[in-house]
């Protein structure tokens, strides 16, 4: 078994602090990219790796000055929940619809309780910082309704 925290960081990537010269989008065209994109219903995650492998834009971050959330977020077309959050809640409905059909599953029970706190951690955590309201909270039947 490999030792969980070794005390040298090998593999590191390089530090980069410009835009490569060999990317041949402007940096306009890559967040109008990211707004059509978001626009089709992807999300950041998708929209990033979309750029990187279709367009060649290592990243996006460095060819904009600005992430693709906050790209999103200037053009109104950012989700209301953070995108960690929703993908949480979307593995704890997929889990409860799989704890319906089978009751005696144990560890994905413990599994459910584990998704589940961590949505709230982050929920709290967000509360803490005014990106959900105060009287946001969070239930299984209403991320059902939220999500789907």
């Amino acid at each position: 078994m490999s030792k969980m925290r070794m005390r040298k960081k090998d593999g590191a990537c390089p530090l980069v602090t410009e835009n490569p010269a060999w990317v041949a989008l402007s940096s306009v065209e890559i967040k109008n990219m990211v707004v059509k994109m978001a626009k089709d219903g992807n999300n950041s995650a998708v929209i990033g790796l979309m750029l990187r492998d279709q367009y060649g834009v290592p990243d996006v971050k460095l060819a904009t000055g600005r992430t693709i959330t906050a790209i999103m977020k200037e053009n109104g077309v950012a989700s209301a929940l953070p995108e960690d959050l929703s993908n949480l809640m979307k593995r704890a409905i997929n889990l409860n619809t799989h704890l319906k059909e089978n009751h005696g599953d144990v560890s994905s029970k413990r599994g459910l309780m584990l998704i589940e706190s961590k949505i709230r951690r982050l929920e709290r955590y967000y509360k803490m910082n005014k990106v959900l309201s105060e009287d946001w909270k969070y239930s299984l039947s209403t991320a059902e309704l939220m999500l789907k």
